[in-house]
């Protein structure tokens, strides 16, 4: 029964073709049209928006098929997506489907974190549009945003998302996934900017079970005269599904931290074979790094245009400030080859080359921060990233002061890195305590993830670590001391990549409610 009713619907296209048959008059079509889209354009203080009508949303994604066929999106790539919430009142059960594709936010996260300004708010109807020819693939908007909007397309290296199809409404056509819509449920309506922040910055309703508005303000409006229960949950609410690894950046992060640690070390060192070998060391491994950071861009002959976002992007400041410590890390590695070099220049150098390094390590803390995702909160993230960078530098400069003079290095500097080991082992524990929290918070479906589907990474990330830790301290006692000190770094290193595929993988992506899952 229900099928045959499906079958007598008509679209918005059709509705009209009828009435155009039927030579209606032109008010009356007017006010058809105005059902769909708004019959003026915004004003000052305004902008478009999606509204959607929950109680007419039958979940048939006739909206994501005609969005997917109009922009000729790849086969995996959606622009919008439907989804379900679900809960009870006393005595009755509730579930509802959802529809939902940007939100063209007044205060848009993925065009305050572009580096290379791909992003721009259209002033006219504040659409937020991508600007294909700009984009580097970087994917970090596809980060910052909280609502799974910007979507990668391998086929094109770059990130994609909808533009509220702004070429047809330019002509007074409705939004294709508008159009095809069988219940009308979706429209464009007309919002004041400032009146959406201030119910966004004030804990304003949205929609229930997505993430909060307060960070980007978004736009869309959903209503309902149904009472929607306080214990709704998404679809997809105790769903575990690991995030991309980002391989490239697993490395990236490992050894521009590594090399920004061991210029420290250089820097502070009295002796000038060791301080010599740890700089051709730290500048292997920051071109190694800073290498593979390229080849995550989907696009990495644009990188050069990253200073652009300088003003409002932490991974433009954080390219910018590595770029310059590419720089005065190869100089001050290149006085190595040179004799007689003053004091002071040298220094400079050096201390250049630090302060640069580490600001560049903070500049990728930040990075991650500003996402608003709990699990890479400042305190965690800053410790684990400058914990790389201490116990790897430092490990390393034990194994060259080991190598080099063919004896047991400083027994007190490897007692400081086992105490900074376990040290950091214990701070990247703390996140698995939340596994026992009652409710499925971003926190424990982190730790959930690390426990169950990426066991096995969580298991050898300490398995190494600890293994590390070991053959130093055998070194400290006495025993096969350069060997062991090779090993030992191997296993930390080792351990500290395995770290940063699980910061990746593990992080609980806020989305908008998706379907169910098994």
């Amino acid at each position: 029964m229900l099928l045959k009713e499906q079958g007598t619907l008509q679209t918005p296209v059709s509705v009209f073709s009828a009435q155009h048959e039927s030579a209606t008059i032109a008010p009356a079509q007017a006010q058809f049209y105005k059902q769909l889209i708004p019959l003026s354009k915004p004003g000052a203080g305004e902008q478009y928006a999606f509204k959607v009508d929950l109680d007419r949303c039958t979940g048939c994604k006739g909206c994501v098929s005609a969005c997917h066929s109009l922009n000729g999106l790849d086969d995996h790539e959606t622009w919008r997506d439907v989804g379900t919430i679900h809960g009870g009142l006393a005595g009755a059960s509730y579930t509802q489907t959802v529809t939902t594709a940007c939100h063209h936010c007044a205060d848009p996260a993925c065009l305050n974190g572009c580096p290379v300004l791909a992003y721009e708010k259209d002033p006219e109807t504040g659409i937020v549009r991508h600007l294909d020819d700009q984009c580097i693939g970087c994917q970090y908007c596809a980060l910052k945003c909280p609502y799974d909007v910007p979507k990668y397309s391998k086929s094109l290296g770059i990130v994609r998302k909808c533009d509220m199809c702004q070429s047809r409404l330019a002509e007074g056509e409705a939004p294709a996934c508008v159009q095809a819509c069988p219940t009308e449920a979706i429209s464009i309506t007309i919002v004041n900017t400032q009146t959406v922040t201030e119910e966004a910055h004030s804990g304003g309703a949205f929609l229930p079970t997505a993430p909060s508005p307060e960070y980007t303000a978004p736009t869309t409006q959903y209503i309902s005269e149904r009472e929607i229960p306080s214990n709704v949950e998404a679809g997809d609410h105790y769903a575990l599904r690991p995030e991309h690894a980002h391989f490239p950046l697993v490395v990236m992060l490992v050894l521009t931290q590594l090399s920004a640690g061991l210029y420290t070390f250089s820097l502070i060192s009295n002796d000038t074979i060791v301080t010599h070998y740890i700089r051709l060391i730290a500048l292997v491994t920051m071109g190694i790094g800073l290498a593979a950071s390229t080849s995550h861009l989907g696009r990495p002959l644009g990188a050069w245009r990253a200073f652009l976002g300088l003003r409002r992007s932490w991974l433009s400041r954080e390219i910018i400030i590595f770029g310059a410590f590419s720089g005065v890390a190869g100089a001050y590695t290149a006085l190595c080859f040179f004799d007689n070099i003053p004091s002071p220049i040298e220094y400079a150098l050096g201390f250049g080359a630090v302060a640069s390094g580490l600001l560049g390590v903070f500049c990728s803390v930040m990075i991650y921060h500003d996402t608003q995702r709990p699990f890479w909160d400042f305190p965690v993230s800053c410790g684990k990233f400058f914990g790389t960078t201490f116990v790897l530098a430092l490990a390393a400069f034990l194994m060259v002061t080991s190598i080099v003079s063919g004896a047991v290095p400083p027994v007190v500097g490897v007692v400081v890195l086992v105490a900074c080991c376990l040290v950091k082992f214990v701070l990247e524990s703390t996140q698995l305590r939340a596994a026992g929290q009652p409710e499925m918070t971003p926190a424990k479906k982190s730790a959930l993830l690390m426990l169950n589907p990426l066991k096995p990474v969580t298991i050898a990330r300490y398995s190494f670590g600890v293994l590390g830790v070991l053959s130093f301290s055998v070194v400290a006692l006495g025993g096969f001391p350069v060997a062991l000190s090779i090993i030992g770094f191997g296993c930390l290193l080792i351990g500290e990549l395995l770290e940063r595929v699980l910061f990746f993988k593990a992080v609980a992506a806020p989305k908008m409610p998706g379907a169910f899952t098994s």
